[in-house]
């Protein structure tokens, strides 16, 4: 384990997909990923994974599409399925302001050629038992919308990687950077040395502190996401779509016949990179299994689901995301610094644009052109940031208090 062609650091959906598609396009040349626990037991294990198509970034559209096009060329390869659920997402708009980003939406739609078109009232409650659509100005469906499993998903990158040789070690811990001059070479690891060519930075939450080491500030930080998911219920089908309601800033999709939600809190715990243990299982995300946000919360939702208050809740799940201000990725290389790439800042939506992040991390860790334009995710775009600062971390759990997507 001392010399390789692409060396990285994390193993979540992300460090999964870039070894999938290195190994994949480049079958003669050497990639090891390096994870010092178990592979996709982080953020990715804990995600909501609503894989949303059409949303009002266009930046990930053509990611998510990508990720939906490899989900089934892996099934055809493994001879397993994946899982999909292929339920589509409604989007019910109950302000006037919210009925424009719908129709905007919908013209998004349009221009990927997905398919999307409004639906009645009746349509919606016949769809979602659960929800009441009384206060609802227009609603609109894009039917080929769907959520996984992520941890599965992960699995799937990571096991076709390893059938095209890529070295996939865990408990593994990557100590430090090689560097020369202007260039980054390898790794220091808890095993010794690994030299590489090319070393990617995509160790999640943690990864702003091993891109100190090479003085590459990623312009992000772990920001608590949280969901919960109900008992069952009849008025939960597991057919039902998947709903987004901006105007309550929640989401809802079915979980094997209870409802899985999310509701955005004012003030979203965030957390230095530095202050987050090495095994996201022993930090403490909320006491009270996130019920002081229910109840700070709970009447937005409580709007479009009646049930709310008199309906049990099952399971809590709680895990970091990174999120950067203007809620976009953070991708590609440094100019100052030759050899290293960082695939960072999820902002909530790392499972369903990981194949489009793993395709164009890839290439260009491969010295060719990235199939996709990465223009908006640059990471030097806020300047010089301190990403360990207070006031950093506050600006950025701001972003996600604010959105009000999936």
């Amino acid at each position: 384990m001392d010399k390789a062609d692409l060396a990285i650091v994390g193993g979540g959906v992300f460090g999964c997909a870039i070894a999938y598609y290195y190994s994949r396009n480049n079958p003669d040349k050497k990639v090891v990923l390096l994870e010092r626990n178990e592979l996709n037991n982080a953020a990715t294990s804990r995600a909501a994974a609503l894989m949303t198509m059409v949303r009002s970034k266009r930046s990930y559209i053509p990611l998510t599409i990508e990720t939906f096009k490899v989900a089934k060329e892996m099934e055809q390869e493994l001879g397993e399925n994946l899982g999909f659920k292929y339920c589509g997402m409604m989007h019910v708009a109950a302000s006037d302001a919210k009925v424009k980003d719908l129709e905007t939406l919908m013209q998004i739609a349009n221009e990927y050629k997905q398919e999307a078109y409004y639906i009645s009232k009746e349509e919606a409650q016949k769809k979602a038992p659960w929800l009441k659509v009384d206060e609802a100005l227009k609603i609109g469906f894009v039917p080929h919308e769907a959520y996984c499993d992520p941890y599965l998903l992960g699995t799937f990158f990571a096991r076709c990687a390893r059938k095209r040789g890529a070295a996939i070690h865990r408990g593994v811990e990557v100590l430090g950077l090689l560097k020369e001059g202007n260039a980054i070479k390898g790794v220091l690891t808890s095993e010794g040395n690994i030299h590489a060519d090319v070393v990617v930075d995509a160790a999640g939450v943690w990864a702003p502190i091993l891109a100190k080491e090479a003085s590459v500030r990623i312009p992000m930080a772990p920001v608590r996401s949280q969901y919960w998911i109900t008992e069952r219920a009849d008025i939960f089908p597991v057919d039902s779509p998947m709903v987004l309601l901006p105007d309550a800033q929640a989401y809802a999709r079915p979980e094997g016949g209870s409802l899985l939600f999310g509701i955005r809190e004012s003030n979203s715990l965030v957390a230095s990179p530095k202050k987050i243990p090495n095994d996201i299982s022993d930090f403490v995300f909320s006491e009270d299994k996130g019920m002081k946000d229910l109840e700070e919360n709970g009447e937005r939702l409580a709007r479009f689901f009646p049930e709310f208050y008199t309906t049990g809740i099952k399971h809590y799940v709680a895990g970091f995301s990174g999120y950067t201000p203007d809620s976009q990725l953070v991708l590609g290389d440094n100019p100052d610094l030759e050899g290293f790439l960082i695939a960072s800042g999820c902002c909530g939506a790392g499972i369903s644009v990981a194949g489009g992040v793993g395709l164009g991390i890839a290439e260009l860790a491969a010295g060719r052109s990235n199939p996709f334009d990465f223009s908006e995710f640059k990471i030097a775009r806020f300047g010089n940031i301190d990403p360990f600062s207070e006031e950093w971390l506050n600006k950025c759990a701001a972003a996600r208090s604010s959105k009000v997507s999936g």
